[in-house]
């Protein structure tokens, strides 16, 4: 133990310093979303992820909004573990055979209005997989779609962009307010 406590005094800090996050990009579409939760949602937006049968790619992106970089919930955006509290619903993959009944039980139990975006080219329009005996292909084959987030896998900022620009245009919102 003694000979650790020389290194560290004689090596000292290796750390890089602390720099507040300066992605000016993400702070201005973070706050747009906040702004329009604020007036839409009354505060907060609850998404409900589902995974339809995806490599897990996009999975990671999504994951990382929560990290301490994206940190998604200071723009009032939450994840939720049921589908009957999302506002939501985040759907990644191309839909496999047997996720079939379970993506459409998950958007039966959302409650109306519901938003539904296709995250990946796999849920856009079922990626390398497509339609088969295995595949239902993209998620509108099976749900109703409201927006699509493109990439293979989209960066967290492109799913956050996908995020505001489906809160921007979907009349469903107004309509209910």
């Amino acid at each position: 133990m003694l000979r650790m406590l020389r290194k560290i005094l004689k090596i000292g800090l290796i750390t890089e310093p602390y720099s507040p996050n300066s992605d000016f990009k993400l702070e201005r579409i973070g706050n747009a979303c906040k702004k329009i939760i604020d007036a839409k949602f009354k505060g907060s937006l609850a998404v409900r992820h589902v995974d339809a049968g995806s490599c897990n790619g996009c999975e990671l992106e999504i994951h990382a909004l929560n990290n301490s970089f994206y940190s998604m919930e200071r723009f009032n955006i939450h994840f939720v573990a049921s589908p009957r509290h999302a506002d939501l619903l985040l759907v990644t993959g191309p839909v496999s055979r047997h996720m079939e009944s379970a993506l459409i039980a998950t958007y039966e139990a959302t409650p109306d209005p519901k938003l539904v975006l296709a995250i990946g080219d796999c849920g856009a329009c079922g990626g390398e997989f497509g339609c088969s005996y295995a595949s239902a292909g993209a998620v509108a084959n099976v749900i109703p779609v409201d927006g699509i987030i493109h990439g293979c896998p989209p960066t967290p900022l492109n799913l956050l962009q996908g995020i505001l620009e489906l809160l921007r245009t979907d009349n469903q919102i107004d309509a209910w307010m």
